[in-house]
């Protein structure tokens, strides 16, 4: 397998049916990759649960001891937006753990992929629009912490800036954060990434690449991180429920391979998570696997 992939049959927790997050895509989309043959049954790597210790480098203990025991109050949950269940809290311990998985994986590696994570809401002490704990950021903490990066780079193109990493890293020089997301849309008062490109409504594929393309590699020069955390959101799509933006299926397929290859060119590691997308399971699971193609191709491309 050219490409470390991790993934929990857990990650898809039940939901009411009528709820409108697609909680299935994650277990679709495992299946629609192993139905392709682009993963292996015997090659898809299990994560275990984020420890408590780790988790609480970004968490406060009173916000995550709450949500686990089902004990956040009304407002709280609401802001979140998903039903509290025992299935979801098992899910959003293992889902932490399987993005600093990904990030060990793609350090030994050059590259690996999550079936999951971008979960970039979360804030150290209360979860928001989805998100609950903020994956990304927990990992960076914890491989600062143990000495196994000095500099740290989270490239974050789900169309809805990445407000809770910003926040978590606010003060902290060694994460750069990097958010491209349309302006207009959640959160309706955003934070301050290190740096931000906010796109005006209807933004197609031609200003969108460009966008990204113009400004990427020179922050990677810049920056020199040890390792990029890639959010590859598939909302910025022209057909998402909740994007505003206008990207094509050949667009998402482009801005894949144009950070991935911007980040391998200089030898940075990158381990992606697949971030937010809001549309029928079906053409969802697809956009979603655009970034595992992407990915599969760098990896041959690069002999990893």
């Amino acid at each position: 397998m050219p490409l470390p992939i991790v993934y929990h049959p857990r990650y898809s927790a039940p939901l009411p049916s009528s709820h409108r997050f697609p909680m299935a895509k994650f277990r679709l989309l495992h299946d629609l990759l192993l139905d392709r043959g682009w993963i292996r049954p015997d090659a898809v790597i299990r994560p275990v649960s984020i420890a408590r210790r780790d988790l609480e480098r970004i968490h406060e203990r009173s916000y995550h001891q709450a949500f686990s025991l089902g004990q956040l109050g009304r407002a709280e949950q609401r802001r979140i937006g998903l039903p509290n269940s025992n299935a979801l809290v098992q899910r959003t311990w293992l889902a932490v753990g399987g993005t600093l998985l990904t990030a060990r994986l793609a350090l030994r590696h050059g590259i690996a992929s999550h079936l999951a994570g971008g979960t970039h809401h979360a804030h150290p002490g209360f979860g928001s629009g989805f998100c609950i704990f903020n994956d990304c950021a927990v990992t960076a903490a914890v491989l600062l912490a143990e000495g196994a990066v000095k500099r740290l780079m989270v490239v974050d193109l789900d169309v809805h800036q990445g407000d809770g990493t910003a926040a978590c890293f606010a003060t902290d020089p060694r994460v750069f954060t990097l958010s491209v997301h349309a302006q207009s849309n959640f959160p309706l008062r955003k934070g301050r990434s290190d740096l931000d490109l906010p796109l005006a409504d209807g933004t197609g594929d031609a200003t969108y690449l460009s966008t990204i393309g113009d400004r990427l590699p020179d922050q990677l020069d810049t920056v020199r991180p040890d390792l990029v955390l890639y959010n590859a959101g598939v909302d910025p799509h022209r057909n998402d429920r909740l994007g505003h933006l206008a990207l094509s299926d050949e667009g998402l397929l482009h801005r894949d391979r144009l950070v991935l290859d911007a980040c391998l060119r200089r030898n940075i590691p990158v381990a992606t998570v697949i971030g937010g997308g809001y549309d029928a399971l079906e053409p969802l699971v697809q956009r979603h696997a655009l970034i595992i193609r992407a990915a599969l191709e760098q990896a041959r491309l690069y002999g990893l």
